[in-house]
């Protein structure tokens, strides 16, 4: 596994594009904590994350590309106005999905509703350059401790990814869950 600075991905920025747009599993900083991440649309490396994160049953979240994407992609009511408006920020808005063929079936496991994310972190000009949803989600094994710094990196996580663009050790949350569908919120 490679390990890469943010200056590091800079400079590969094309060579590193081009290998999350063909399926690379991988790790990344958000405004919380370590994320495991690949094209959210690639449904060979969605299936990939829910083996290495023993996750089967629950759907899993993306890192919107911008605010456009997903206006055009999910309904959006007065509510989820508001809450869009708070973005960037350490929320998964969960929103009813329009277009279903945005993400692989196996992101949110053909379920009306996805869980997106534009957290207020560098890594999200990454993501809008990409122009593609990527999956999110904790860099940890379901119920185990999720990552910090590389030295509390899962081994059997670290086996599945290709590279990981570290910053230093982060002190964070997950995000907190706003479900603008049930209208509930939820700590995690």
């Amino acid at each position: 596994m490679e390990v890469l600075t943010k200056a590091e991905l800079q400079v590969r920025f094309d060579e590193i594009a081009e290998k999350i747009r063909k399926g690379a599993v991988f790790i990344h900083p958000t405004d919380t904590i370590y994320g495991l991440s690949c094209n959210a649309v690639d449904e060979k490396a969605v299936a990939k994350i829910r083996t290495l994160k023993q996750r089967q049953d629950n759907p899993l979240s993306v890192w919107a590309p911008n605010i456009d994407w997903i206006k055009k992609n999910c309904a959006i009511d007065k509510k989820s106005e508001e809450w869009l408006n708070k973005l960037p920020g350490p929320y998964t808005l969960i929103l009813k999905l329009r277009n279903k063929s945005v993400v692989a079936k196996s992101v949110n496991l053909g379920q009306e509703t996805l869980g997106v994310r534009i957290p207020e972190h560098w890594f999200g000009k990454v993501v809008e350059k990409l122009n593609l949803p990527l999956v999110t989600t904790s860099a940890n094994q379901q119920g185990k401790p999720f990552m910090t710094k590389l030295e509390n990196l899962d081994p059997e996580l670290e086996v599945g990814v290709e590279f990981i663009i570290y910053e230093g050790e982060k002190s964070g949350h997950p995000s907190k869950l706003i479900d603008l569908v049930k209208g509930t919120v939820k700590e995690r």
